[in-house]
């Protein structure tokens, strides 16, 4: 996979740890449906402890390990609060991680399940409700093996893959993102360019819509979502 190319209008960056890229999947796929297009959902893993630090706190909340500075933390505890404001305005239930997860078993997982977009979407969705609950150990091969097949998937087929050719194109992609200027999520890849954030949505909407009226300017319209109705 080429980071900038697909036979897809538009390609998608998305990791399983963002509570931001939780928050820009439903319009993501609300873009699907409104131009009647296929989207190239890919993921991209996050290596958070190399620009945020690390930590990691028990059942009660309190810290137990950490390698974080203030500065930090003040960006850590800012994210978290802005993503949380936004999903309550969604109704949506958003906990913060005891850890840093890593998230590159679920992050195959998706390239599993493309071959089925029907099961793309439903894995997804349980994956990230699932997980900003505390409920899913992202981790774990046979859990995210699961939720394939929960989701109408191929889970026996993804623990066999997973492994050797499933890892292997994760780690091959990851090695060309940044280069390419993909460094965060969500991201989006439209004629070329890279976007960076949810914000810009509006903009992506006016460019698949053939650019009519004049541009959007960058910003996140809570207006143009769908609520969220009955979760996985």
């Amino acid at each position: 996979m080429h980071p900038l190319r697909s036979a897809a209008p538009l390609i998608a960056y998305f990791d399983f740890k963002s509570p931001y890229a939780y928050l820009a999947k439903d319009p993501t796929w609300q873009l699907e449906a409104e131009f009647g297009i296929e989207i190239d959902f890919r993921p991209l893993t996050l290596d958070i402890p190399s620009y945020l630090g690390s930590a990691k706190v028990n059942d009660a909340g309190k810290v137990v390990e950490e390698n974080r500075t203030p500065r930090q933390w003040q960006g850590v505890r800012y994210a978290y609060t802005d993503a949380k404001r936004y999903a309550r305005r969604r109704g949506m239930t958003l906990y913060g991680p005891r850890k840093i997860w890593d998230s590159s078993v679920a992050a195959i997982g998706l390239l599993w399940a493309k071959s089925d977009r029907a099961a793309l979407r439903r894995y997804m969705d349980i994956v990230y409700h699932r997980f900003w609950r505390r409920e899913l150990d992202i981790e774990k091969p046979e859990v995210i093996a699961h939720v394939l097949d929960e989701a109408g998937g191929d889970g026996r087929g993804f623990l066999a893959w997973q492994a050797g050719e499933g890892r292997r194109r994760h780690d091959e992609l990851a090695t060309r993102l940044h280069p390419a200027g993909l460094f965060g999520v969500p991201s989006y890849v439209l004629e070329g360019e890279v976007f960076f954030g949810r914000e810009h949505l509006p903009v992506i909407r006016w460019i698949l819509g053939g650019r009519q009226g004049p541009p959007p300017d960058v910003a996140y319209d809570p207006s143009a979502v769908v609520r969220e109705g009955k979760q996985p």
